[in-house]
């Protein structure tokens, strides 16, 4: 009986390039499996849901899971692999920036024996410099900060095997970082390069302000090391108030020099004050963290869809 391949494509605000999409994806997938196509769409406010569905009226492959609003790249793609039936998954995005054409190579390496096949992206030379930069500095910052490490330019575009999709329905936490989940979870991996193509429609979702929250989370997620660095950073202000302190008493107690400090002393509550914040600021970005999990409730809210439960 041959094998069953879920594909997952996460959907935002993706109507217009959403049937160009479909038709390569189709034409790069292997015959000799059979494939579920899960299209989900993440609270689009175009007409995605509406595409979707002309899709699945014409290929009983296709099928959908709606969200009652907007809650993420990250949810959309696991409520994807919540709901996948296949010995192996495939997720890939809807603007053809992830080639379908790759899917076959993927596939390969999977029936090689490996259970995670994960890519690694090489910008498009539309890509602006400061897109390549921020990109660049995300996962330096991940990386230095983050226990676990990630690749330069890896994708959300990857290939998972049953074991794998099977150890993620565990997790349940509400800002899961799904590259660094999946890097943790280990099996064996391997990566594959790819040229990014250009984007067929719509702009980017991955604005600044996003990538920066994505890299906060990824950081806060699998690492306690911003904390243990604040601890680091006021041992050391604090040696260094002491010693600024032996000096003062010196001066005072064996020299008739009177020590002028308005300005000095000014700029040095102005910067404690600020690396307090600072390390208030760390600290509460945890708690929040904390907060939010403790209250239990689910990645994603499912408003309609036509594969039933959750597996």
């Amino acid at each position: 009986m041959p094998k069953k391949v879920s594909v997952i494509i996460p959907c935002f605000n993706e109507s217009e390039g959403l049937l160009l999409f479909y038709k390569d994806l189709k034409s790069h997938l292997p015959e000799k499996y059979h494939y579920e196509v899960i299209f989900v769409n993440d609270g689009s406010a175009d007409n995605t849901l509406e595409v979707i569905k002309e899709l699945r009226q014409n290929d009983s492959s296709v099928h959908f899971i709606s969200f009652s609003r907007n809650f993420g790249h990250q949810n959309a793609l696991k409520a994807g692999f919540d709901m996948a039936s296949g010995n192996c998954a495939i997720c890939l995005d809807a603007d053809l920036q992830h080639p379908p054409k790759l899917i076959p190579q993927l596939m390969e390496k999977w029936e090689e024996g490996f259970e995670s096949v994960v890519t690694k992206r090489i910008d498009h030379d539309s890509i602006s410099g400061f897109k390549k930069l921020t990109s660049r500095m995300f996962y330096q910052l991940t990386n230095r900060l983050s226990d676990v490490k990630l690749e330069n330019g890896v994708a959300d575009f990857r290939l998972l095997d049953r074991k794998v999709l099977d150890a993620l329905k565990s997790f349940s936490e509400n800002q899961i970082f799904l590259r660094a989940v999946i890097q943790w979870l280990g099996f064996k991996q391997c990566i594959i390069s790819y040229k990014a193509g250009e984007r067929v429609a719509g702009d980017s979702k991955y604005t600044l302000k996003k990538m920066l929250s994505f890299a906060l989370s990824g950081i806060t997620a699998f690492s306690i090391k911003p904390l243990r660095f604040s601890i680091y950073l006021g041992l050391l202000f604090a040696a260094l108030s002491f010693l600024y302190g032996v000096y003062a008493l010196a001066v005072f107690l064996f020299t008739n020099n009177a020590l002028p400090g308005w300005t000095s002393i000014l700029m040095s509550v102005l910067f404690i004050g600020g690396l307090n914040l600072l390390m208030l600021g760390i600290i509460g970005e945890y708690l929040g963290k904390l907060f939010i999990e403790n209250k239990k409730r689910p990645n994603y809210i499912i408003a309609e869809t036509d594969l039933g439960t959750l597996n």
